[in-house]
């Protein structure tokens, strides 16, 4: 691999529940680590504490927050291009303002943009404020989108997505990494637990999971269904007034967990239980997982490597399928839920790691560049 410098462009990594807040700086630090350097330009919310010399944050301008707008950062990015400073700007999501500038910073230069939709080309995303997600697209998103020289994809759904978009440029499917913490001691509650972990947000299909629960929690006396998560426009006052008037036994909401207090709630957890209905990858099965905690999930995630790994249950959307699976999933025993969460681990730590995750995609950021033998996880359309 030759030595390649990239700038990545994401708008905000303030929210830890978010999967590219987590993997797109995760993706930096790899990529670091393994002698590649990378820079991170992002919107000036940032987390609390302090953040890796990577990180470049820039202010909001004039105009509406939600789009973004910042021609501080849309300067530096056309400079560093200008300057050939970077070999490549890798953007990472859609449908804001920094999602827009790097298509134009590389204009004229031998700078080249790769595009990772995260999740934001998804027939649920794109149904989500629709029409003026449209205008955006036609206006100023699809030709920058179109500038790309090659794509990336966390999973075929979403490599599958882009195309439907009618992009031809080749496309890479490389998996999230995930940290896979020190094996812990797992649950010592007396009750067994569910738990949702995650943005509390209508996509994650939690209404489902609460009329699934008011199926199952009379059956299952010993289990407690535990939902943690920020909540995302007001979707918990919803969720709660909805366990109300279902007379829900059993349901708490104990709002959001970040580090090691999330650390805790996973391995406290006897079953992750993701209700999703889009996923472009789920970071949250993956950190399951890792902690050693089985999950289950639907197949609107690209999770069918559970049943392969037998290490949880993938099963169709709707209510009436996450009572069959849950139901199968709670009858469990906790020896075997064990097992099962113990072999989801070390698949992690096999097909998941970062190290391996970064060596891949500077290998694809050496073939965009340089040519030569292409990656097996490279899919080329036939007739571009």
């Amino acid at each position: 691999m030759r030595d390649v410098t990239s700038i990545h462009v994401v708008p905000t990594i303030d929210q830890e529940a978010s999967g590219p807040s987590y993997s797109v700086t995760r993706l930096c630090e790899a990529l670091g680590a393994a002698g590649h350097r990378a820079e991170l330009a992002v919107l000036d919310t940032l987390p609390t504490g302090a953040q890796p010399s990577f990180v470049h944050a820039f202010p909001y301008g004039a105009g509406p927050r939600r789009l973004g707008r910042s021609p501080r950062m849309q300067s530096w990015l056309r400079q560093q291009a200008r300057a050939g400073a970077a070999s490549l700007i890798h953007n990472h999501s859609l449908w804001m303002m920094p999602n827009v500038y790097p298509a134009a910073a590389i204009s004229g230069t031998d700078c080249k943009l790769i595009v990772s939709p995260r999740g934001t080309l998804s027939d649920h995303a794109l149904a989500r404020s629709a029409v003026l997600k449209k205008l955006f697209w036609r206006l100023v998103q699809g030709p920058a989108v179109a500038r790309a020289q090659a794509f990336h994809a966390t999973s075929q759904a979403e490599y599958l997505d882009i195309r439907k978009m009618g992009f031809r440029q080749p496309v890479a499917i490389l998996p999230n990494g995930v940290d896979v913490p020190e094996a812990g001691s797992g649950s010592s509650n007396t009750t067994r637990r569910l738990l949702f972990l995650g943005r509390l947000h209508p996509i994650k299909g939690l209404t489902h999971l609460l009329q699934a629960w008011r199926s199952l929690a009379a059956e299952h006396g010993d289990w407690e269904l535990v939902i943690a998560g920020p909540d995302n426009d007001g979707h918990q006052a919803e969720l709660e007034q909805m366990a109300a008037e279902l007379d829900l036994e059993r349901c708490r909401f104990i709002g959001p967990a970040y580090g090691a207090d999330k650390l805790r709630a996973y391995r406290e957890a006897d079953l992750y239980v993701l209700p999703t209905l889009s996923e472009n990858f789920g970071m949250t099965v993956a950190e399951a997982l890792a902690a050693g905690t089985p999950v289950i999930t639907t197949r609107n995630a690209p999770w069918q490597g559970l049943v392969a790994n037998d290490a949880g249950w993938w099963i169709d959307d709707g209510v009436d399928a996450l009572i069959a699976g849950l139901g199968q999933a709670m009858k469990t025993s906790p020896g075997e839920l064990s097992s099962k969460g113990e072999r989801g681990r070390r698949w992690m730590m096999r097909d998941f790691s970062w190290d391996a995750i970064a060596q891949d995609m500077a290998n694809f950021y050496d073939w965009v560049l340089n040519g030569g033998d292409k990656p097996d996880y490279v899919e080329v359309d036939p007739g571009s």
